[in-house]
C-alpha cells in the first residue's frame, strides 16, 4: 500500500495581488528550480510578493522571487533573486507574451505550490492594474461581506 506524497496547498502566496490587480484569468505553470531551492520551498520559506513574470529571450521568466539559500553549509548554493524559467506550452506562451506586450496586461504570480506528484508549480494570473477608486470599492465590498457574516452569525 503506497501513499501518494502529501501536497502542500501553498508554499508562498502573493496576498496583495488580488487587491492591486484585477485578475482576468489564471493558469498553472511549471518552474525550473535548483535542488536547494526545492528544499527551501519544502521548508516553507520563500516570498513572491514583489515578483512578476515577463518575457526574456523568447521565453517567460519569473523575476524578483525571493527563495533564500538552504541552511546547510553546502557549496552548491543558489542566488536568492535569480530569474527562473517558466515551463509552458508554446501556444500558451505566445498568447501570454502577446497579452503582455499588446494589451498592457501583467503576469502576476499568485502562489507557489507542490502538486500531488511533488512537482513545484506556479499559479500565474493575467491581470490589469487597478486604479485607486477600484481598490476602494474592493475594500468596501470586503468590509461589507465581513459585517454581513458577523450579522448572520449573531442572528443565528
Amino acid at each position: 500500500m503506497s501513499k501518494a506524497p502529501k501536497s502542500n496547498p501553498s508554499v508562498a502566496q502573493n496576498r496583495q495581488a488580488r487587491f492591486n490587480y484585477a485578475i482576468e484569468s489564471t493558469l498553472e505553470a511549471g518552474i525550473i528550480l535548483a535542488g536547494t531551492e526545492v528544499k527551501t520551498l519544502r521548508a516553507g520559506k520563500g516570498n513572491i510578493n514583489e515578483a512578476y513574470a515577463g518575457p526574456m529571450g523568447g521565453e517567460l521568466y519569473l523575476f524578483n522571487a525571493y527563495i533564500p539559500e538552504y541552511q546547510s553549509r553546502s557549496p552548491f548554493g543558489h542566488e536568492p533573486r535569480r530569474p527562473r524559467k517558466l515551463l509552458l506550452h508554446k501556444k500558451e506562451m505566445r498568447k501570454l507574451m502577446g497579452a503582455v506586450t499588446r494589451d498592457g496586461m501583467t503576469l502576476i504570480p499568485l502562489s507557489v505550490f507542490f502538486n500531488p506528484r511533488g512537482i513545484a508549480k506556479l499559479s500565474l494570473g493575467v491581470a490589469k492594474g487597478k486604479k485607486l477608486h477600484d481598490k476602494r470599492e474592493s475594500e468596501k465590498q470586503r468590509d461589507w461581506n465581513r459585517e454581513k457574516g458577523r450579522l448572520m452569525r449573531d442572528k443565528g
